[in-house]
């Protein structure tokens, strides 16, 4: 069994589960953590649980002390170089014409990796620009493509409702997002009122999606033809929220009926 934290990588990486070693730890602490050839940053975004061996992906990596402001100053000294480790890419994805867009860029904590962040089409055969960018910068040099949701996470922004993207703030990975979820819930299937600013469905379309599929059961389908008090008439709008729906008879007329 082993005591476990789910840290953020970075400033809107992946959420993954990290040993604690018997230290302390709170909410939004930053924390320098063990990683592939080398020493990273994150920040714990829970509350510390035990978890057995079989319910962890391996390999469990451990936390190996709070942030100090030594370390604060080389994450800040290293966010301020990301703005010439773009411009040097972009320069040399130009020499090459390659087919991608240039998104992010950053340093590990110790410096010992860069991670460029694209977006592509298709595959890039970017060896060439990868050996260039090794030898201007003298370190390891990671190219990792993105799809556009990523994209939103790593730039950030503000939704519709005027919160902090969901993606930026909290969602450790996402989830499938489909039409129907915004049919179930009576939403308008206008692109520009559902979509994200990723252009993709809003994530949080999900998040009461499992409540409004209970809410629906047992009510009529849009179209159908239903008997009333009133007469017969047709399903042409649902209130799951009401457990009602609304009817048009014969004659025209609109009424509401609870179910």
């Amino acid at each position: 069994m082993n005591e476990v934290v789910q840290v953020r990588l970075r400033e809107a990486g992946k959420i993954s589960y990290f040993a604690t070693g018997g230290l302390k730890f709170s909410i939004g602490d930053y924390v320098i953590i063990e990683q592939d050839r080398g020493l990273e940053y994150g920040q714990i975004v829970s509350e510390p649980e035990v978890v057995l061996d079989t319910e962890i992906e391996k390999p469990l990596r451990k936390i190996i002390r709070k942030t100090n402001p030594w370390d604060h100053h080389q994450i800040e000294k290293n966010k301020k170089k990301t703005r010439e480790l773009i411009q040097a890419c972009d320069k040399k994805i130009r020499e090459h014409k390659l087919p991608m867009k240039l998104v992010e860029a950053e340093y590990s904590f110790d410096r010992s990796k860069i991670i460029f962040y694209f977006t592509a089409e298709g595959r890039i055969d970017f060896r060439n620009l990868v050996k260039e960018l090794a030898n201007v910068f003298k370190a390891r040099i990671e190219m990792k493509q993105i799809g556009v949701r990523d994209e939103a996470r790593l730039m950030g922004g503000y939704g519709p409702c005027g919160k902090e993207l969901c993606c930026a703030k909290f969602l450790k990975d996402f989830e499938p997002v489909t039409i129907r979820m915004a049919k179930d819930q009576n939403l308008p299937l206008n692109p520009t009122k559902i979509s994200g600013l990723c252009g993709r469905l809003m994530c949080c379309l999900s998040y009461e999606n499992q409540t409004y599929r209970e809410l629906i059961k047992g009510l009529p389908q849009l179209g159908q033809d239903i008997k009333t008090e009133k007469g017969k008439g047709k399903v042409i709008a649902l209130n799951p929220l009401k457990r009602s729906v609304t009817v048009e008879i014969e004659d025209g007329k609109h009424i509401e009926v609870k179910f």
